[in-house]
């Protein structure tokens, strides 16, 4: 353990005990870096770290205070322990609300992706910049299926320090995480097989599944425990299951990250039927805690686990380059690529490869998370200021999604409506399902600053929703 998590566990462990109450202030960083002996630098690291992990809040002039302790909201378990849809359509809402969210103007609590102003634009541009000017006349055949090598042992090396053992030929690169998903599902199913989804998904497993012609099983989820797996076993028994689309780590929308007991239990169950998982773990580099979570993929060596990831959502989001850990189904996938886009783009391949060779990565998402972790709970901190006492929110650590549940007789559709004539945009639970279950709900992105302006979106999403229950 490194010296600064000796001091955040013995600050967690002095909170914990009561030596600290909320809104107490800690002592100054020189006084902690005097009475630890610990440099400024390690003392400032340890806070920082404290801060992302909700247990302390920074003040301008004031320095660090014990935040007030997130109790989760109740949630009823629903009835159903899943959902079996033979025939899926997604209708146009998923495809208006994702085109509404481009108008100029929008305070925009309905973007998927996080606030591009945490993106290191320049230095990614530069490297741009030089792939293209130094891109020798082979990149193409160079970056075909399965895609540049370079990157893929950089991706495999990254795999390694998690204690995985993932080799460069079983990485295929993508044009972004959705087109490996996409790959994965036609790799191991025929139209009419069963797949089964989490209950609420994301909306882009909806929009494949139909499009590939497949049949849903969507299995209860809980906001903070995850996917049911007493339902998920049920379904598997009742059907002849071919694949699970999941997500593990800060999933969307809910932001949960299942608990890693529940991960060894999803990998045994899935092993036991020789059931593929697709594992969509875009949200992966976004922790807050001293450790990335694991996948499912780390804890069940199988051949049948397609771990699917990106830079979409940790560097950049148009370069579009993704990857999947594809286990057997690798050389199929590559297949199925070369008749479909051919390729990930070659100079994005050969840019991402150049920037990721340099520190510039890792200092990056440490300040990434850093952020990410500081604004979602100031914006969580906001929303409960404001929102009516009968309005749930959910809050998980890492990732940017904040999970919002209205009194179950407002349909946050009507809420969408209304707020995009105030100029707010947010991302509607009909979305996310395939019933109506979470009509009265949304998604909220919280890694925006908490700046007049999105304080002001929050009071008047407030109003809004005051309104509604009126009515």
């Amino acid at each position: 353990m490194s010296k600064y998590e000796q001091l955040m566990a013995s600050i967690r462990n002095q909170i914990n005990d009561g030596v600290w109450e909320v809104g107490e202030k800690l002592p100054s960083l020189r006084k902690q870096s005097s009475l630890s002996g610990l440099s400024l630098m390690t003392v400032l690291n340890a806070y920082q770290a404290l801060e992302s992990q909700g247990l302390v809040v920074s003040h301008p002039r004031s320095g660090y205070l014990v935040a007030p302790k997130i109790i989760p909201p109740e949630y009823k378990k629903t009835k159903a322990n899943y959902h079996a849809a033979e025939h899926i359509d997604s209708n146009d809402l998923i495809f208006d609300v994702l085109q509404t969210s481009r108008q100029p103007g929008l305070i925009n609590f309905g973007s998927a992706y996080p606030d591009p102003s945490l993106y290191p634009r320049t230095q990614i541009n530069r490297s741009l910049a030089t792939a293209a000017k130094t891109m020798p006349t082979s990149a193409m055949l160079d970056n075909f299926p399965p895609g540049n090598e370079e990157l893929r042992h950089i991706i495999s090396k990254r795999y390694a320090t998690q204690g995985m053992s993932v080799s460069p030929d079983e990485i295929v690169i993508t044009s972004g995480a959705l087109e490996g998903l996409n790959l994965c599902l036609q790799s191991v199913t025929k139209p009419g097989d069963w797949v089964i989804v989490e209950s609420p998904t994301f909306y882009g497993s909806i929009q494949s599944l139909q499009k590939l012609g497949l049949k849903a099983l969507a299995i209860r989820t809980h906001p903070q425990t995850g996917i049911d797996l007493e339902a998920l076993e049920v379904a598997l028994k009742t059907h002849d299951v071919k694949a699970c689309w999941l997500m593990t780590n800060h999933q969307n929308p809910l932001g949960f990250t299942l608990p890693l007991e529940n991960k060894k239990k999803l990998a045994t169950i899935l092993n036991r039927y020789q059931t593929y998982l697709i594992e969509d773990d875009v949200y992966n580099e976004l922790f807050s805690s001293n450790q990335k979570p694991l996948p499912a993929k780390a804890l069940e060596h199988s051949a049948m686990t397609m771990h699917c990831s990106s830079f979409s959502k940790s560097l950049v989001a148009g370069f579009r380059i993704g990857w999947v850990a594809a286990g057997s189904q690798a050389k199929s996938i590559q297949k199925l690529q070369l008749m479909t886009s051919m390729a990930a783009s070659a100079p994005m391949q050969l840019a991402m490869t150049r920037f990721l060779t340099t520190k510039s990565y890792e200092t990056h998402l440490r300040q990434l998370r850093r952020t990410l972790a500081q604004r979602k709970y100031s914006m969580w901190k906001v929303l409960n200021q404001y929102m009516p006492s009968d309005v749930n929110i959910t809050f998980s650590e890492g990732g940017y999604f904040l999970w919002v549940e209205l009194p179950e007789h407002i349909n946050a559709y009507d809420l969408y409506l209304n707020a995009l004539k105030h100029n707010i945009h947010i991302a509607p639970g009909t979305m996310f399902s395939l019933t109506d279950q979470f009509e009265h709900c949304f998604r909220l992105n919280a890694s925006f600053e908490c700046t007049d302006e999105y304080v002001e979106g929050i009071k008047i999403l407030a109003e809004l929703i005051k309104q509604l229950c009126k009515n």
